[in-house]
């Protein structure tokens, strides 16, 4: 099983740091991109680069065939998948063993034994695995679903027996959601997996979401390294991850261990794994899944155990034992990553698109960040909007926390909005702080918008003032005949507009970047953009109060509730819109009859396109 190039199927973030790796250990790398990932830095660090389609994920990163013949042109003999797209497909896995290339992964046959959440909840089940109660039948009608929940009693989770990621995910807390619930996760999981099969669970409630990585070789050993704890989760999606987990003792982790190996065993695993458990307040744990990859996380693993996972998942490829037996794994410290994600976490996470301006990481001891990004390099709607991983490690918890919140103050994003704000309030939560973050963090805390401070405002009208004024002469800049006067600057931010009298002053010192009429700064950790209206007309009338309803991101229309005429009420669903893999329901603002439906199911559509025109319903 010997090869030498590495191609890899996958982009952004992970594919640079598998080429790191493999480029360290003397393999010489390829990379493959879409039209929209041209320009991308892993696509230039790579020895050879391959485009392999547009960006619709169906025709690049998706499609086999074309992976497989870029990895023929280019000559590559592996193939690292990375983590989502490929990378837990059987087909894919069988159709590189066809093509006598080396998959860095796991055997077909344990992917597809994972890769259905009921065929691999029986699975486990059988090897004696602890499993949360539920349904994972093939009776999939809607009947059947909503009488096998109330069998297993409120709350239940609804799950895509396919795929991951939180998408096809439902928890239904009331027995009137329940029938909707199964047939928006149904829809979503068609969308997402090709495969509408849902199976049910018991809603383990205020758990923790902990996870194991096991690592097994092609000679029988088989290994874990320790967990993770994944609790802080938004749309059933991971935010905060750290190792090891603050309620897991040396007994527990054994326990834990012990069911992780027994899972990787029953399928006859070989590479990275992760098995997946719901931890309760009681002690006792539960199978939730195994990905058959290696995980976004994995860098806070590295960083405990000192271990490089790729490389590792190169040696067990290339048919290398386990470098370590279980007793000589050991533990130094403690790590948390967070995920930096473009997306509005003050406005129900919508994922935000655009090109980033101005991109500087921070830097510093403990400090790792894993990214793919570049000054001018765009968010794009086809992929997922993470931006970057910022991971740090301490020989404490809470100097790991302290540090982290400080890398994420340092590091410098400018462009579309992300979550750098909301994630270092989590981290400064006194809940987290404390260790006691369960998955229920983000639904039992409220974290609301921060509002606009007078510095922002001041800052950024001092920044465009200091911009304009670099074009004239020093006698021209706000001076009448004999006395200075202020200029005056109208802003608009965050739905707010505010005129300031400006004075020549000393130019705050802070990271800003200005993009015609908008400036876009970063100050006490908050990045504002604002727009310069000075000069501007009149705002029509508020969005939303126009009885237009807009689309919130880029996105493809999925379904349409309504048609002209109907009348609906405040809340009701009108569109529901997919956008970076996730289903989202725009609802109404208020009672209205539906004038003008402008678009179609199936339809791409841009930020801030009119879907519905509606007129409030009389008074």
């Amino acid at each position: 099983m010997n090869f030498s190039k590495v191609l890899v199927a996958n982009r952004g973030e992970i594919a640079w740091r598998v080429m790191r790796t493999a480029r360290a250990m003397g393999y010489r790398t390829v990379a493959v991109y879409s039209d929209a990932d041209k320009d991308a830095p892993y696509v230039a660090f790579a020895d050879e680069a391959v485009r392999i389609g547009p960006p619709p994920v169906g025709e690049s990163y998706l499609s086999i065939d074309r992976i497989l013949d870029a990895a023929r042109r280019s000559g590559a003999d592996a193939i690292h998948p990375g983590y989502g797209f490929l990378s837990e497909n059987e087909a894919f896995a069988s159709a590189c063993e066809a093509a006598n290339v080396t998959f860095i992964g796991p055997p077909p046959a344990a992917i597809g034994a994972m890769g259905n959440k009921a065929a691999a909840k029986r699975r486990m089940i059988d090897a004696g695995v602890p499993c949360v109660p539920g349904y994972q039948g093939a009776d999939q009608s809607d009947a059947n679903l909503e009488a096998e929940a109330r069998k297993i009693g409120l709350p239940v989770m609804v799950k895509a027996a396919a795929g991951g990621g939180g998408r096809g995910m439902r928890l239904v807390e009331r027995d009137g959601d329940l029938l909707e619930a199964i047939r928006t996760a149904r829809t979503e999981a068609e969308s997402a997996f090709g495969s509408g099969e849902l199976i049910l669970e018991k809603a383990v409630i205020d758990a923790r979401h902990v996870e194991i990585q096991v690592f097994a070789d092609a000679h029988g050993n088989v290994i874990h390294l320790g967990e993770r704890d994944c609790s802080v989760q938004r749309r059933h999606q991971k935010v905060i991850e750290e190792a090891p987990s603050p309620a897991v003792d040396p007994g527990l982790r054994a326990r834990m261990g012990e069911a992780a190996v027994a899972a990787a065993r029953a399928i006859f695993y070989r590479g990275a794994g992760t098995v997946e458990f719901l931890l309760g307040a009681d002690g006792a744990f539960y199978f939730l899944e195994m990905n058959t990859r290696l995980q976004v996380e994995h860098p806070v693993t590295e960083a405990i155990t000192g271990l490089d996972l790729v490389e590792w998942q190169l040696r067990v490829a290339r048919g290398e034992k386990l470098p370590l037996t279980q007793e000589q794994v050991s533990f130094n410290g403690h790590a948390i990553e967070v995920r930096l994600y473009a997306e509005d976490a003050y406005a129900g996470f919508l994922p935000q698109t655009g090109r980033i301006d101005v991109w500087r990481p921070a830097t510093g001891p403990g400090v790792r960040i894993d990214h793919g990004m570049k000054d001018g390099l765009a968010i794009s709607p086809y992929y997922d909007p993470m931006i970057a991983k910022v991971i740090a490690h301490g020989a404490t918890r809470e100097e790991a926390r302290v540090r982290l919140i400080r890398a994420l103050a340092e590091t410098v994003v400018l462009g579309p909005t992300t979550n750098r704000h909301f994630l270092i309030r989590l981290l400064e939560h006194p809940d987290f702080a404390a260790g006691e973050a369960t998955t229920a963090f983000l639904t039992k805390h409220q974290f609301p918008a921060p509002e606009i401070g007078d510095a922002h405002w001041t800052a950024a009208a001092h920044l465009l003032w200091q911009a304009s004024a670099a074009q004239y002469p020093p006698s021209m800049r706000g001076w009448r005949n004999s006395n200075p006067e202020p200029t005056p600057i109208r802003l608009a931010a965050g739905g707010t507009e505010r005129l300031l009298q400006v004075r020549e002053a000393e130019t705050p010192d802070v990271p800003f970047h200005i993009d015609g009429s908008d400036i876009v700064l970063d100050l006490e950790a908050l990045t504002v953009r604002f727009t310069d209206r000075t000069y501007a007309p009149p705002e029509a009338a508020a969005a939303g109060s126009d009885g237009k309803l807009r689309a919130p991101m880029d996105g493809r229309i999925v379904a349409i509730k309504v048609m002209p005429g109907d009348k609906v009420l405040r809340g009701q669903t009108l569109i529901v819109l997919e956008a970076m893999k996730i289903q989202h329901q725009l609802k109404a603002a208020l009672d209205a009859r539906i004038e003008a439906v402008s678009v179609q199911e199936g339809q791409q559509v841009s930020n801030r396109t009119v879907l519905v025109t509606m007129e409030p319903a009389a008074s």
